[in-house]
């Protein structure tokens, strides 16, 4: 009997007009691109909306579904602007699915009447085993699956998956070293949140450890090529996505084609062949299976390998009059897009290719930039081969024939109304979370970090007088055990409980009988978002300390839930659940600007810790003045090679998160 297969669509990533043709001319299922705001990519160049509705209907010519990313934290003051921007993205580009990450957007979407599918990001951490049924009644359609899963864990989500819920799942593209939605590395270091698309990119650069500088945190590009095939034996798994909007269109067509093959004719030799040759072209890092296989990962992180982005041509060389050349290993063609060194080097260039350069021949550098040095790697990142040039001109000639509807009228502007839900002004508590302190040294504080063997040591007569703050990211295997956990432990009398991300609540049975909150961990950045987490059962919620000082302050005056905020502390730059072969817990570790930081193993999860801790003390009476009822100090103890900071950080308090 033959094997009965799914048939996922394919969804390519579409960064600018080229890309999103690319898309098409692949013949791509569907595409998913931002706008220039709210997108969790930024640095793309994105769309304006009257650009996307001309798109969006060429797309339904071919075929093809649009959705649209507006997957960022939207701060207090920036609900009015989103109404806005979604009000005039669902009347004018109508796409067919809006890909979300702010719990906002959800509330936002429905008000202003949007009909299509709502699909939550893998920025919201949603990899949840017995939290999608919750997912599920807030009206989402579809969860974006976190990178990080194993096959056999995707398959547990898909078997406890609700009818009314499907599964997308990432085969191709940029790996990042933190877990989705847990990393804090760009923000903290300069006020650019990877959370609202403006990643810096600190894990790509080199760091020393102990001696050597290396890429330790710089992950090679996933690929799941030919193990795609056990895919399409899941039917909850709806779409295949490729990542890359910050790519160009020739590695959009490429890659969506190979995978279009892969998909189509899993059992074709021939097919397979062609489908591993595309994806050889397609210009990005080299790859890896990652840890797709649970019986044979991958780490992901090899520092002695190359992980830059583009096809490596040459080494920059120069002769004795001081002009800099390349000889490429490959040809090079009008139009291509060469990248001299690595974008967080002195040096670093990129060049457009006015003419033909043919297999070793030489081709001078213009010497740009007076850091350019002998030996430096050349890269192909970009190229617009004939036949794609014609494809992308006919359906350029599609497009213009397109005259998209005209602007809506500015009286029909989106508003946000007040919650009108101003909180009585509590007395405020302190928390200290201790996450490695021996539980019999908690007397002077009255929190604790979960973990199921401090679980099994913990006194039951300490479980109705401390708070129980669980990890940040639970993953889909260790939920059963998390849940007899909890189930024990509230039955013999804890009430008090910190979530790592919205979908825990749905570890204990009955959470309305419990006084639960959101912990930080859980991104919360407006009110509208803080509204959804009261109808999930929250009693309270942490503010993402992301925020700056006149949103943190601002964002009590209508929050319908106390609020919370970590006060000072070990804040982590991200959450991993790998670590580099290089790289040991406890480990010191320097950035290019000397800063240092250190690892530490908890559960299935490396957290990532900058040796100088985050305070906000001084502005406490101006918290509680604003509203804050409940202040938490994180303690992480530093390694006993690492040395005491000269200086703490106020995170972007006094800065303006972009």
């Amino acid at each position: 009997m033959p094997e009965l297969y799914n048939k996922p669509e394919i969804l390519a990533p579409a960064g600018n007009r080229d890309m999103f043709l690319a898309a098409l001319a692949a013949g791509a299922d569907s595409v998913y691109c931002g706008l220039k705001h709210f997108s969790a990519r930024m640095e793309a160049e994105n769309f304006t909306i009257s650009e996307l509705a001309g798109l969006r209907e060429l797309a339904e010519k071919h075929g093809c579904r649009t959705y649209c990313a507006m997957n960022t934290l939207v701060k207090p003051g920036e609900l009015q602007a989103a109404g806005r921007l979604l009000d005039g993205l669902i009347h004018r580009v109508r796409p067919q699915a809006l890909i979300i990450q702010d719990l906002a957007l959800i509330r936002l979407a429905r008000e202003l009447g949007f009909q299509g599918e709502l699909h939550l990001s893998t920025l919201a951490n949603p990899g949840t085993l017995l939290g999608m049924e919750l997912i599920g009644s807030l009206g989402i359609k579809r969860l974006v699956l976190p990178r990080e899963l194993n096959l056999e864990e995707i398959k547990r989500l898909a078997a406890s998956c609700p009818q009314n819920l499907e599964l997308e799942t990432f085969v191709h593209g940029a790996l990042c070293y933190g877990v989705s939605g847990r990393c804090y590395w760009s923000s903290w270091l300069g006020g650019k949140s990877g959370l609202r698309g403006r990643c810096v990119q600190p894990c790509r650069r080199l760091y020393t450890a102990p001696a050597d500088a290396k890429r330790f945190f710089s992950c090679q590009d996933l690929s799941l090529d030919v193990l795609s095939k056990p895919l399409l034996q899941i039917p909850q798994i709806s779409a295949w996505k490729i990542e890359g909007r910050k790519k160009g269109p020739h590695y959009v067509f490429y890659v969506t084609k190979a995978y279009r093959l892969l998909r189509d004719h899993p059992g074709d030799g021939k097919a397979k062949k062609l489908a591993l040759d595309l994806l050889e072209q397609c210009l990005g890092r080299t790859t890896t299976h990652s840890t797709f296989l649970p019986q044979k990962p991958h780490n992901p992180v090899q520092e002695d390998k190359d992980t830059g982005s583009g096809l490596f041509v040459s080494k920059l060389g120069k002769t004795p009059k001081n002009v800099f050349y390349i000889r490429p290993r490959t040809e090079i063609l009008p139009g291509d897009l060469l990248r001299v060194g690595y974008q967080d080097q002195p040096g670093h260039l990129v060049i457009r290719i006015k003419k033909y350069v043919s297999k070793g021949a030489r081709l001078n550098i213009p010497k740009q930039n007076k850091d350019l040095v002998p030996g430096t790697a050349v890269f192909l990142i970009d190229r617009r081969e004939q036949e794609l040039k014609n494809l992308l001109n006919r359906l350029s000639r599609e497009l213009f024939a397109i005259t998209p509807d005209p602007e809506p009228s500015p009286s029909s502007g989106f508003q946000v109304r007040e919650s009108g839900a101003k909180q009585t002004p509590k007395k405020s508590r302190t928390t200290r979370v201790y996450p490695e302190i021996p539980v019999g040294k908690l007397k002077n504080g009255d929190s604790v970090e979960l973990t199921p063997a401090r679980s099994r040591r913990l006194s039951k007569t300490l479980y109705s007088k401390l708070w129980f703050w669980l990890p940040p990211v639970i993953w889909p295997e260790e939920e059963p055990t998390w849940k007899k956990i909890l189930l024990q432990m509230t039955t013999q009398g804890a009430v008090r409980f910190v979530t790592g991300s919205p979908w825990q609540i749905s570890l204990f049975n009955a959470p309305r009988d419990l006084e639960i909150w959101a912990g930080p961990f859980c991104n919360l950045s407006n009110w509208y978002a803080a509204s959804i987490l009261k109808e999930l059962g929250f009693k309270g919620t942490f503010v993402s300390p992301e925020l700056e000082r006149d949103k943190l302050l601002d964002l009590p005056r209508t929050a319908p839930l106390p609020l919370g905020i970590v006060l000072s502390g070990s804040w982590p730059l991200c959450i991993s659940r790998f670590l580099s072969p290089g790289i040991k817990p406890g480990q010191i570790i320097k950035s290019p600007k000397q800063e240092l930081s250190f690892v530490v193993k908890q559960g299935q999860n490396y957290l990532h810790f900058p040796n100088w801790e985050l305070d906000l003390s001084a502005f406490q009476i101006e918290l509680e003045q604003a509203g804050y009822t409940l202040f938490a100090h994180l303690f992480q103890p530093r390694p006993p090679q690492a040395p005491q900071p000269r200086r703490t950080s106020t995170f972007n308090w006094d800065l303006r998160l972009l």
